[in-house]
């Protein structure tokens, strides 16, 4: 586009001095161009019912394009598209192009920056403008904008034909007269609904045509451009600079860039939504962005909190379900009801009670009413814009209000809808279980399971999220925990494992209530919060203590011992894992008595007792290989190669470690594979081989780093630094590593093992 000053008058690059010749433009005017031809009589300004302006022997009449809103931003590259269709150097034939979008996502304005830039490049000798009002409740015909474009052109009233036929003609015989003289017009056909409003319009060749509608408008021959929100930062500019306009010295996008970037995300970066939040704040120009941002956070009121009364959010939505059918508005309705940020066709299915042959179709009509979208990397799976969620959430509680009938239809589609997500992720779960047991056939294995998991986990939340201390959070509380580990999204395995917890006191569950309290101190371990897991446990060992249940107890007991380790209690820790281990033996558990071998080898490894832990960790590992768990195998290798590595067998220890990398990479565990990748780097400094030990010490961080793990980071960064030390490296570089090692630990809030680091910087351990 070209330059603007902050008039918003374009600037022009053209010298003032030369005289134009017959019938060139010069800048966005007409004069001295030849309008021979024009059979306009009389003078003055005719107003035609659609607002298209016609100024009579005045020659500026093709030229209807209104200036740019001074906050119009983040279109560049929109721009250059739409450009590269336009030039003339493209081809011979028309131009003709489509915009289509959402409701206030800045079609309109596009267009006009489009045509701006196009006349800056001299492209064109006129711009000429046509609102269709095709999602009004009375469109303008086709006949009636020929008729506004043909006394553009320069036609006078009473020799304008009747018949649409005879219109498109002389329309296209007056454009096609134009482009003999060398002249070129740019067409803007706004708020198009149907191709029959548009087909007419076209021209034959040499000129252009712009159209923008919501929809997409088969059988044009156009080039389709989809316009979306803004990018993040480009939504905050255009916040910055409306409050600007208004008031040169309001600087609260500045003072409050956090609140800024929050209100632009809450307004969906949505042109229209950014435009009123900036009205109503240069309205209330004492009001902070946070303020602002505090009354659109509750879904409940945030489209009400986009209303400046000149323009209303809710109004413009409500609008575009008038225009769909009674399905298709019941459809988006009952997409209202799903919780979670996207939807699968089978989802919708159970959701609508509706197969998914059936389904697709009315799914893809929404998403050409720009009402939903599809993904265009899983066809499977469509979205709403987060504003249009809202709306569908408010219509589908509006349905539910009007009457006992669609309250109990509308719940019932949500109950289909969640048991739909329960049934699948327990069935998921079943194939992450330990081997042995049971899988269920909705899934045709481990991979297929995971893959539903991850591109259900926001949705499984939501749903937990929005069922709370109801069965399904319980259900759900129990079922993603082994996901959410393996995936180490250990927030939200809190998050959820607390749900349960909360589901079991709400519903007075007493037979869940023990194992919900030990999936929380799992959880809350895995977060290194220590004390607050080790007393989860403890209730939990009391509530299965006064059930008497045996295996419950063992389990507690191990977890115990494992936060006690956390904790550096070791004696303690061992005690626990010994007595988790004769109850397992008790059950006869064989595959939990080699995790409590594992673990009571570990607390024996804390307690220097290095022979008795290689033996105990040997015996998990032949316990594991007889169960065929090859994860667990690998763990017990991993744990088995760090006790060779203390009796000083460090070429065992490097075979070991080798083998549990072997395995963790069969299973896909990348958590698993950095700890082996860390081992294996010290097991090949004890051998001193050093270039190997730094190139595993370097897959470790890397590994551990995009897992966000910042404790065990600062642990591979601290093995790297010891490392690089032994290997005589530069002492800048050791330094460095030990830095990094204190800064990992200072994300995971471990400040004592933070201090230690920073302490190693000036006086590094000597390698070992």
């Amino acid at each position: 586009m070209g330059a603007r000053n902050r008039s918003g008058k374009r600037k022009s690059g053209r010298k003032k001095d030369k005289r134009p010749e017959q019938g060139q433009r010069v800048g966005s005017s007409f004069a001295g161009a030849s309008f021979e031809r024009s059979q306009v009589l009389g003078s003055g300004t005719q107003t035609t019912k659609i607002n298209v302006q016609a100024y009579a022997a005045v020659p500026t009449a093709l030229n209807s394009l209104p200036g740019l809103p001074l906050e119009f931003t983040g279109r560049e590259d929109e721009i250059a598209k739409f450009l590269s269709m336009l030039d003339p150097g493209s081809g011979s034939g028309a131009a003709v192009g489509s915009v289509a979008g959402l409701p206030g996502v800045g079609k309109t304005t596009l267009a006009h920056a489009v045509g701006h830039a196009a006349l800056d490049k001299g492209w064109f000798t006129g711009v000429q403008m046509v609102n269709l009002r095709g999602y009004d409740p009375t469109p303008v015909p086709p006949e009636d904008a020929l008729e506004a474009l043909l006394r553009a052109l320069g036609v006078a009233a009473d020799h304008i034909p009747p018949t649409l036929d005879e219109r498109e003609g002389l329309y296209r015989s007056q454009l096609d007269a134009l482009g003999r003289e060398g002249q070129r017009v740019l067409i803007l056909a706004d708020n198009a609904s149907t191709s029959e409003q548009v087909r007419p319009l076209l021209p034959a060749r040499h000129h252009a045509v712009l159209v923008t509608s919501r929809h997409a408008l088969p059988g044009l021959g156009t080039r389709l451009f989809n316009l979306h929100p803004l990018q993040p930062d480009a939504a905050v500019d255009l916040l910055h600079q409306r409050l600007e306009v208004a008031d040169p010295d309001d600087r609260r996008v500045e003072d409050e860039p956090a609140a800024a970037e929050e209100l632009a995300a809450l307004c969906g970066y949505l042109p229209l939504a950014l435009q009123i939040a900036a009205a109503l704040l240069a309205d209330d120009r004492d009001q902070p962005l946070s303020e602002r941002v505090r009354m659109l956070t509750d879904a409940g009121t945030r489209l009400g909190g986009l209303d400046d009364g000149e323009r209303n959010l809710r109004a413009v939505f409500d609008e575009c379900l008038t225009r769909l059918t009674h399905q298709q508005a019941d459809l988006y309705r009952l997409l209202g009801l799903h919780p979670g940020p996207d939807i699968s066709t089978d989802a919708a299915a159970a959701l609508t009670d509706q197969p998914a042959d059936k389904i697709t179709p009315l799914l893809r009509q929404l998403v050409r009413a720009r009402l939903l979208t599809q993904n265009s990397q899983a066809r499977d799976r469509w979205s709403m814009h987060d504003l249009l969620r809202v709306h569908a959430q408010e219509q589908a509680c509006t349905t539910m209000d009007r009457g006992r009938v669609p309250r109990r239809r509308f719940e019932t589609a949500r109950t289909r809808l969640t048991d739909h997500y329960v049934r699948h992720a327990e069935a998921a779960d079943t194939h992450l279980q330990p081997p042995g047991e049971a899988v269920s056939t909705l899934f045709a294995g481990r991979e297929q399971a995971l893959a539903w998991f991850d591109a259900e986990r926001e949705n499984l939340l939501a749903t937990a999220h929005t069922h709370a201390r109801t069965q399904t959070a319980l259900d759900l509380g129990f079922t993603l925990g082994r996901y959410l580990e393996w995936r180490r999204r250990l927030q939200d395995l809190v998050t959820v494992r607390a749900h349960a917890l909360e589901a079991c006191q709400a519903l007075g569950d007493a037979l869940n209530l023990a194992g919900a309290w030990n999936n929380l101190g799992g959880a809350l371990k895995e977060l290194r919060r220590h004390a607050e897991a080790l007393d989860a446990h403890r209730t939990a060992l009391d509530l299965f203590q006064e059930t008497g249940d045996t295996r419950g107890q063992a389990i507690a007991w191990n977890n115990l011992g494992t936060a006690l380790k956390e904790l550096k209690r070791h004696t303690e820790a061992h005690d626990a894992h010994r007595t988790a281990l004769d109850l397992y033996q008790q059950t006869g558990d064989t595959h939990r008595q080699a995790i409590a071998w594992n673990n009571l080898g570990t607390a024996l490894r804390e307690l220097k007792r290095h022979a008795e832990a290689h033996d105990a960790h040997r015996t998990a590992l032949d316990l594991f290989q007889q169960t065929g768990d090859t994860h667990r195998q690998a763990i017990a290798w991993n744990n088995l190669g760090i006790a060779l590595r203390e009796l000083k067998r460090h070429a065992e220890a490097l075979d070991a470690h080798r083998t549990a990398l072997d395995l963790y990479q069969q299973t896909g565990d990348t958590y698993g594979q950095a700890h082996a990748w860390n081992n294996l780097g010290t097991a090949c400094r004890g051998l001193e081989r050093y270039a190997e030990a730094i190139a595993a010490g370097e897959n470790a961080i890397a590994m551990l780093t995009q897992e966000e793990d910042w404790a065990r980071t600062g642990e591979a960064w601290a093995e790297f630094a010891t490392t690089l030390n032994a290997s005589g490296a530069e002492p800048s570089r050791v330094r460095e590593a030990w830095e990094q090692s204190a800064t990992a630990y200072i994300r995971a809030g471990d400040d004592e093992a933070a201090a230690t680091s920073c302490a190693n910087v000036e006086n590094p351990p000597p390698g070992t």
